[in-house]
């Protein structure tokens, strides 16, 4: 499940971030595409991917769509997401805690019932003083920032991948590792 907003106008911003990898995602496989009004879900084989129509504060809602149509455990999620925690470009995979300053994962969370939901967070950075942070993450990375952002991104979705195939723990393994 990667988080952001819906729409053109979303697309570039940080908060899109889980999008992002996505788009990536997608491009790995002949998925099929099933649309509801919560969301678009992705079929390949066994695997799925989640694009929530909700808007990031109410990805919860997409959540519970994906989950009372498909026979999953949060355990078996991963929802990658943008982190105003982590500096420009840093990764964090985690398989469990709390939704930090997330409200989306928040939604997420609290649908789900449990904190137990592995997590990909994809650092955008701190906004700089004086900036509101909703303004920060609904607006485009600065130039500099963005092939941080796309090389963050393109490893995000190698991970991302890994977990789909392979597992959490290959996931973990292989985001230890760096490489």
């Amino acid at each position: 499940m990667g988080l952001g907003n819906p729409g053109v106008r979303y697309a570039p911003t940080r908060h899109n971030a889980g999008f992002w990898v996505l788009e990536r995602l997608i491009g790995k496989a002949a998925w099929s595409v099933e649309r509801f009004l919560w969301g678009e879900v992705y079929r390949w084989g066994e695997g799925l991917l989640l694009r929530p129509l909700t808007f990031m504060n109410r990805a919860g809602e997409a959540v519970a769509g994906l989950v009372s149509r498909y026979p999953l455990k949060p355990e078996g999620l991963l929802v990658v997401l943008d982190d105003v925690d982590l500096e420009v470009g840093e990764l964090r995979l985690r398989p469990a805690g709390g939704p930090g300053t997330h409200n989306g994962l928040r939604s997420v969370l609290s649908a789900l019932g449990t904190q137990a939901v592995p997590r990909l967070r994809i650092g955008v950075g701190a906004p700089p003083p004086g900036k509101d942070l909703v303004c920060y993450v609904l607006s485009p990375p600065e130039e500099g920032q963005v092939p941080l952002l796309s090389r963050a991104a393109d490893r995000a979705a190698e991970l991302a991948w890994i977990f789909l195939t392979r597992g959490l723990k290959a996931a973990l393994d292989q985001y230890s590792c760096g490489v």
